[in-house]
């Protein structure tokens, strides 16, 4: 380290950990909770309502839980979400416990597979911010609802999956070693 001072080091190392906090894929159970997927017993309960709560970055995976001898998830277009067509979907997803990684920014679709329920409300739109999004919202304060897009995105709230407790201890190490 002839080049660099001990504090110039610590302080890279500490930029290089925080960087590395905020880029953690996370999983999200849909809802909150197991068995969320369901047809909504009021306009207040819709899925959507969470997906608004909720920032969804590359990377990230949707997780559901439900009742597989009943239900199902599809993946839809944006035409099939509003017509709630489940005759061609884009994936098909059964079994109960199902795991969607989320690869790229956008909307994503998703609609109930049992006869009627999306009709019922049992569907969801989930928007993944940029990564370009994404680097300004850490640096710069968020958008007016009117610049936005789709649904509201908000922060993930702290008790959420998927937590940062890992990259959270990476800061706490880097600050331990800036303080030696």
């Amino acid at each position: 380290m002839a080049g660099i001072s001990r504090a110039q080091f610590s302080s890279v190392l500490l930029l290089i950990f925080v960087s590395l906090s905020f880029s953690e894929a996370r999983d999200h159970l849909v809802g909150g909770k197991s068995g969320a997927w369901k047809v909504p017993a009021s306009d207040a309960e819709s899925l959507n309502h969470w997906a608004e709560k909720s920032r969804f970055n590359i990377g990230d995976s949707l997780v559901w839980e439900y009742d597989g001898s009943k239900d199902s998830v599809l993946q839809v277009t944006k035409r099939d979400y509003v017509t709630c067509n489940t005759s061609k979907p884009i994936e098909t997803y059964t079994g109960g416990s199902t795991k969607v990684k989320l690869p790229h920014s956008g909307p994503y679709y998703f609609i109930s597979g049992a006869n009627g329920n999306c009709e019922k409300g049992q569907k969801l739109i989930v928007v993944v911010i940029s990564e370009r999004r994404s680097s300004n919202l850490i640096n710069s304060p968020a958008p007016s609802p009117a610049e936005s897009e789709g649904p509201a995105v908000a922060p993930a709230p702290a008790s959420g999956a998927g937590s940062l407790s890992g990259g959270f201890l990476a800061v706490v190490l880097a600050a331990m070693l800036v303080a030696v």
